[in-house]
């Protein structure tokens, strides 16, 4: 079991990530979807990541057994609207992550929207739109 969430929020896994990801809660802000998102793909949690997609973007399988991205860090840059009483959000981030020796950087727009009173993944903003 681990101490600390790997969304960097800096409160213990099972009070934080964890609780979402074992079923105890539901995100109640888009932001705390979007750090369970990372913390899924931190963990390979692929079940996690595809029920909490959107099921007009979700693929139909990952493969997270087989990637070999080791990630590193979560930094949040904003968020717009998101809260429990909204039905939309947007989260900007950048996680760092690694793949063999190289260091990458991912700068993601998210956007999430409430399906059936819950928080999703809806998809990423086009940054050179």
């Amino acid at each position: 079991m681990m101490d600390l969430c790997p969304c960097g929020s800096g409160r213990r896994y099972a009070a934080c990530c964890g609780a979402l990801h074992s079923g105890k809660r539901e995100a109640k802000t888009a932001e705390a979807l979007m750090r369970s998102r990372y913390s899924a793909y931190v963990l390979r949690l692929e079940a996690y990541l595809l029920h909490t997609w959107h099921p007009d973007t979700r693929p139909g399988t990952l493969d997270l057994e087989q990637d070999h991205t080791r990630w590193l860090g979560l930094t949040l840059r904003g968020t717009q609207n998101g809260r429990p009483a909204d039905q939309t959000g947007q989260v900007r981030f950048t996680a760092i992550y690694r793949i063999g020796a190289q260091q990458h950087r991912l700068d993601e727009e998210s956007r999430f929207v409430r399906l059936e009173g819950r928080w999703i993944y809806l998809d990423a903003l086009d940054p050179d739109a």
